[in-house]
């Protein structure tokens, strides 16, 4: 397999390319079927690959933000099951990744074997019908009953939540602002908790995303992940994760996709001549080299920022921005090269294309992260 460059001496890219034969088959129907197959999320279980970046004392093997972000492009670059990719990255961040941060050693002790091994699949319930990007002023709410909380509300677009059996809510137990917040760990089929069917949506459709509803939702406070009123900064520390593992598998995928356009390109003949020796489409694949090395530097160095515990709240709002649209950028260039192909869904072309939309809306949309740099700069 082709490696990219600078690709890390232990060649951590490399992690998931024993899987390629599994990862990758079925994907037309699945895609169509929009299921996240069981047999695949075995293959994802017996890689290891959950396991990257959890300390050795809780079974991970260990790895730093910057290794599981090379491991996480190395299966973007080998898998073409972009919702199983991106289920996979939700799996670490959405509970796994802030319990072993924050959460009680009776907690961890209890979930994150299941969690490594993903056995239990996880899901993190953020955003709502009404609130969007606006986690700050959740509408869900908490209140203190003796040695519970009670939780009423909904939450919406939930990354796994139809075939989770273990949820981190994000709920209101004090005034609306990022000091009202706080992280609660759940079990599927605790009463009260209503999970909703798969919603059937445009990409990523391998990756199922559902509805919560919480009505009297009794949940002890034993199962509190950080302390009262501490959910954004949970929220914060999850969120840095999440962009950056997320679009790590995007880096892979952009890059596997500049490789098959540029050999395309190559073989391809229209008047005599490779279409790749005309200037129109060779000037397309350079601006496709230069978006996929852009959003390289960015998430190597905001990665690299991230793990030094600098501030990098501009540098997250500016990777998340470019590298999303410079996806959706890259994906309907490499359908206009494909042509007649790349309208069709037995070459994929178009499935990268679809996938590709999503990435300018999760995890906070282009739009809100302009709104942050924006205020970064003073504005």
């Amino acid at each position: 397999m082709p490696r990219p460059p600078n690709a890390p001496p232990d060649d951590l890219f490399t992690l998931m390319t024993p899987w390629a034969e599994r990862l990758n088959t079925d994907l037309d129907a699945l895609d169509r079927e929009a299921v996240l197959s069981p047999e695949k999320w075995s293959a994802v279980r017996e890689s290891g690959i959950l396991r990257t970046p959890f300390d050795t004392e809780n079974g991970g093997h260990g790895r730093s933000l910057t290794d599981t972000m090379r491991v996480l492009e190395g299966l973007g670059y080998v898998s073409r099951d972009s919702g199983l990719s991106f289920s996979t990255s939700t799996q670490m961040v959405s509970v796994g990744v802030p319990l072993q941060r924050f959460g009680s050693a009776e907690l961890k002790d209890r979930h994150l074997p299941g969690i490594l091994s993903g056995e239990t699949i996880t899901a993190h319930a953020i955003t709502e019908e009404s609130g969007g990007s606006d986690a700050m002023n959740t509408a869900t709410t908490a209140v203190r009953d003796g040695d519970h909380y009670v939780v009423d509300g909904g939450k919406m677009f939930i990354t796994n939540a139809p075939v989770a059996g273990l949820f981190l809510l994000y709920v209101r137990t004090g005034d609306p602002g990022p000091f009202g917040l706080t992280c609660l760990l759940v079990e599927a089929g605790t009463p009260g908790l209503t999970v909703g069917p798969a919603m059937d949506k445009i990409g990523l459709r391998t990756s199922p995303i559902g509805t919560l509803d919480f009505r009297g939702l009794r949940v002890p406070v034993a199962q509190r992940v950080g302390k009262e009123g501490a959910g954004f900064r949970v929220l914060d520390y999850v969120m840095k994760r999440e962009v950056l593992f997320a679009f790590s598998i995007t880096l892979g995928e952009m890059t596997r996709r500049l490789e098959e356009t540029i050999a395309f390109a190559g073989k391809r003949e229209q008047f005599g001549k490779p279409i790749g020796s005309y200037q129109a489409v060779s000037h397309k694949i350079a601006n496709m080299s230069i978006e996929v090395e852009t959003a390289r530097k960015w998430l190597r160095d905001t990665g690299a920022k991230v793990e030094e515990r600098q501030d990098a709240s501009l540098d997250l709002a500016s990777t998340k921005t470019v590298v999303s649209e410079a996806n959706v950028r890259t994906a309907l260039d490499a359908v206009q090269i494909h042509g007649g192909r790349g309208v069709l869904t037995a070459h994929g072309v178009e499935r990268d294309l679809r996938n590709s939309v999503a990435g300018t809306i999760y995890s906070g949309t282009s739009e809100i992260q302009r709104n942050r740099i924006a205020a970064l700069l003073g504005l």
